[in-house]
């Protein structure tokens, strides 16, 4: 059966925050290599310069960069370590791979690069007039290795077998890179673009640098390589004196496989107004759509849109409207990699898809549910670990994770390294999560980008939702020190936004969503009543909206905060409610509530993480 209200996609934008994150993750999929025979740093003009050589490099900015002819501590180099010096003046790695002694020390090749390689192989190669050698370094992604070939053909063949055993000991793609000392039309490069394919200009000569008049600079990749998109761009570099040779360089593009484009999987957020937000995110930029259904057999697609353009990124918000309370809805999700997103043309790679999942949202009239509630977790997996042992078996209808759980968040990825541990934890992709703020949150580089990975009704930190006849109302208790508080350097306005809700308490209390639920529960992080004097003597909620709750008729509030649980009845501290403290972060201190409402009778239990129960009450 189809819901009987359309259904429609409503695009979330990302914040401004989020743009930077977003545009280096556009690069993160496109490298660029380059090759230099640098002659020993030895320019045409017979002066010997590392630090000119380092300048070409870093006017292209490549990821990584195959060095041929280079001195390391000879007496032709006055001892000086040519590769380090060019790699410090250029701000990258360094890796030098010596084919023969020489004058005291060592001659050979290098690789100069950005990334830290995860490990570095080398390989001798026959050389009739000079021993020759292959440098490979693997990183997280592909294989890059240089070398400098014989001057003699025969030498030259007897490498290719050599190079190719290296290449068939990875399962990435194989760059290659170097002065080959051979020409297209050669024996050897006939040989050679059989088992690779070129991916530098071959339209332009590269020796001699001052008037080229051969092409024997090279940059290649292993055939067969299908995270290889293509080449975006090559070019010889019109450098005529500070080497014999022309540095080249191409501009690769990786396509990502399709395993690994979800890097986090759907999360079900804002189950509110018969709707239901869907969020997840792509390794890399892709489009993003919903397959949705009541019945897995039949299921429609659905994507979102922004002023009649499709959205795309990294971070996917997808909205679901019209939802039919009761009704199981199967969905999964499905995003496509985009590899260049160009005015009159757009590449595309694999599309990965998300496994099937489910969600019901409950009817206005239902009682009965079950909700999770965790508090304080300050990013401590084996502790959230040990209090999702304790709930397992329990079918619960959402989940709450309330406060002080991403902790100082600094970077985009550390908030979605643990935001996907929270979400796998308790399987956001088939219950619904609510994500509030505690002072944690809002501190951190990242902590005005975090509310981008959430879907909060309203689109607020605070709000008020049914989950059937139970009336949520949550709040935000913002910073727990005063807003000019040196720490906070004039940025934070808290007052305000107390004030705020203050007046959103009113108008709550006052509606008839609130007046008619059956139970009705508050939510918050900090307490506003059981806040000690000797925890904290700022106590700016209870001035500003004690006065609204003294008489307000919740059948409970939850609160963490104090990293210590606590219970206070109703009126033993002021309070109109009970007021339940979860624990912290500590494996001794931590708890988990369960939440769960049978008819008009509803409970609340409190256990730890031995799974001892701290406490189990009717509300």
């Amino acid at each position: 059966m189809q819901p009987r209200n359309s259904i429609s996609a409503l695009i979330i934008s990302v914040a401004a925050v989020l743009l930077f994150t977003m545009s280096q993750q556009l690069r993160a999929r496109d490298i660029r290599l380059m090759s230099y025979n640098i002659h020993n740093s030895i320019g045409l003009d017979g002066r010997l310069d590392t630090k000119r050589i380092a300048s070409v490099i870093d006017n292209v900015s490549p990821e990584v960069v195959a060095i041929q002819e280079i001195d390391s501590i000879t007496g032709r180099s006055h001892g000086r370590n040519l590769l380090a010096e060019i790699a410090g003046y250029a701000g990258m790695r360094h890796l030098f791979a010596p084919a023969i002694d020489f004058d005291g020390g060592k001659y050979g090749i290098g690789i100069l690069c950005k990334e830290k390689p995860i490990k570095e192989i080398q390989v001798s190669l026959p050389g009739s007039e000079e021993k020759r050698t292959l440098l490979a370094v693997e990183f997280k992604d592909y294989v890059f290795a240089c070398t400098h070939l014989s001057l003699t053909e025969a030498d030259r063949l007897k490498s290719l077998a050599k190079i190719d055993s290296v290449a068939a000991l990875f399962d990435k793609p194989f760059f290659i890179a170097g002065d080959l000392n051979s020409q297209p039309g050669d024996r050897f490069m006939e040989q050679f673009t059989k088992q690779f394919d070129i991916l530098s200009s071959v339209e332009a000569k590269t020796f001699p640098a001052d008037n080229p008049a051969e092409l024997i600079d090279y940059i290649a990749v292993k055939k067969g390589a299908s995270e290889i998109a293509g080449t975006k761009r090559s070019k010889v570099i019109d450098e005529p004196l500070a080497s014999d040779h022309r540095p080249i360089y191409a501009d690769v593009t990786l396509k990502q496989s399709p395993a690994k484009i979800i890097s986090v999987k759907p999360y079900l957020q804002n189950p509110t107004d018969g709707g239901i937000t869907v969020m997840w995110q792509t390794s890399v930029p892709a489009t993003g759509f919903v397959e949705y259904g009541t019945s897995p057999d039949d299921m429609k697609r659905e994507r979102t849109l922004l002023d009649g353009q499709a959205d795309w990124g990294t971070l996917h918000k997808v909205r679901l409207t019209g939802i039919e309370p009761g009704q199981k809805y199967y969905y999964r999700v499905i995003s496509r990699e985009i590899l260049d997103y160009g005015a009159y043309r757009k590449t595309f790679g694999d599309s990965a898809v998300s496994e099937l999942r489910s969600f019901t949202l409950p009817s206005p009239s239902s009682t009965d549910f079950t909700a999770i509630v965790f508090n304080d977790l300050h990013q401590q997996s084996k502790t959230f670990e040990a209090l999702c042992n304790q709930i397992k078996g329990i079918d619960y209808d959402f989940v709450v994770f309330n406060g002080d759980c991403i902790d100082d968040p600094y970077s985009h990825a550390q908030a979605s390294h643990f935001l996907k541990e929270l979400n796998e934890g308790i399987g956001a992709d088939s219950v619904p999560v609510f994500y509030i703020r505690g002072n944690h949150e809002i501190r951190g580089a990242y902590s005005v980008g975090l509310r981008n990975l959430f879907d909060r009704p309203g689109d607020k930190a605070y709000s008020a939702f049914n989950w059937g006849d139970t009336r949520f109302v949550i709040l935000d208790c913002g910073e727990d020190k005063p807003d000019d508080t040196y720490v906070y350097y004039g940025m934070n306005d808290f007052t305000s936004l107390r004030r705020e809700q203050a007046q959103f308490l009113k108008s709550e209390l006052k509606s008839k969503d609130f007046k008619k639920a059956g139970k009705k529960v508050l939510v918050h992080h900090a307490p506003i009543y059981g806040l000690d004097v000797d925890y904290t003597d700022y106590n700016p909620c209870l001035e500003i909206w004690g006065p609204i709750l003294e008489k307000a008729p919740f059948n409970v509030s939850l609160n963490a905060h104090t990293h210590e649980f606590a219970y206070h009845p109703r009126g033993t501290r002021g309070n109109n409610f009970p007021v339940i403290i979860g624990g912290g972060y500590q494996m001794d201190s931590a708890t988990v509530m369960i939440l769960s409402r049978k008819g008009s009778e509803m409970r609340l239990k409190v256990i730890d993480t031995q799974g001892n129960t701290l406490l189990e009450t009717t509300l």
